[in-house]
């Protein structure tokens, strides 16, 4: 199944063992809570006639908190001509249900997972802005409608997000896996609008992937850790992490090699790290972190 391409580290995913204790406060969820029971006997099973969408969630995260009120609304709004959800919102609250969050190997929040005739495909992991989410949810419907789970939905023109042309071009690209025709069309898509933030984290996307696509993981790892003060292989070694989603690593190991870098070394991993933080919402707390530790080996 092809989605619109959404990394795994896009925004910020909260590391379950990062977070303090659970808030005292309920919390009024959208959607079926999902527990052990009503997974298997009830979850799965409409996953044969519609989508189903689960949101992993913990009510320590303020982001999987508005992820949720973002999936609820939608949800509201994609209804089908008798009146019903076109799809099934599906929450699991992973401090409230730990077996079930261990079962489908939740390390972080929120997460989202479409179940589709009782198979599992991730979809994203942190809070996209509310246009991604919407463009995953109508995407995932219309495939699954294909294979004759549920109705596509007819979204209006004034729930319709228009997409610039380089972006389609792009999308159609990465499809093909034609990794550099979508590399052209988002630096094309930037030079008719500077600065436009889609347009530049879809090229940082694309060639994070060019960097690694090649790439041998537990090489790489092997090579940096033999090597942590060698420039070339700690900056793929960062490449790998932030490519699975472990941006706090990432941004530790370019901040070190800023430390114990000098003249061109220093300079070629400061501009690596800033071109990391780009993929990353400018609001994740690892991110923000990383920038001050920065300032700090730079002045």
């Amino acid at each position: 199944m092809s989605l619109p391409p959404l990394p795994k580290n896009f925004a910020s995913a909260v590391d379950l063992s990062s977070l303090g204790k659970p808030a005292q406060e309920a919390i009024a969820t959208p959607g079926i809570a999902v527990n052990q029971e009503n997974l298997i006997s009830e979850i799965l099973p409409a996953s044969n006639q519609k989508v189903v969408i689960l949101i992993c969630w913990s009510p320590r995260s303020t982001q999987a908190v508005e992820l949720l009120e973002i999936m609820g609304k939608y949800q509201a709004a994609d209804l089908l001509e008798n009146g019903e959800p076109a799809w099934v919102l599906g929450t699991v609250n992973v401090d409230a249900e730990v077996q079930v969050a261990q079962a489908l190997q939740i390390q972080s929040v929120p997460i989202a997972i479409a179940i589709i005739q009782e198979q599992m495909v991730p979809l994203f992991e942190a809070v996209p802005t509310p246009e991604q989410i919407r463009l995953v949810i109508d995407k995932v419907v219309g495939l699954a409608a294909e294979r004759g789970v549920g109705q596509a939905l007819e979204k209006s023109e004034a729930i319709e997000t228009p997409m610039e042309p380089e972006e389609i071009a792009a999308m159609e690209a990465l499809e093909k896996s034609d990794l550099m025709g979508a590399k052209a069309q988002y630096e094309k898509w930037l030079a008719r609008k500077p600065g436009d933030a889609l347009a530049k984290l879809g090229l940082a996307q694309t060639e994070l992937i060019i960097r690694v696509k090649d790439l041998d993981p537990n090489e790489v790892m092997t090579l940096a850790g033999a090597n942590p003060n060698e420039v070339t292989i700690q900056l793929k070694a960062a490449d790998v992490e932030i490519a699975s989603g472990l941006n706090r690593e990432a941004f530790a190991r370019m901040i070190q090699l800023v430390k114990v870098s000098d003249g061109d070394d220093k300079k070629i991993a400061r501009e690596h790290l800033l071109q990391l933080f780009s993929l990353v919402d400018p609001a994740d707390p690892d991110l923000i972190s990383a920038r001050k530790e920065l300032a700090s080996a730079l002045y």
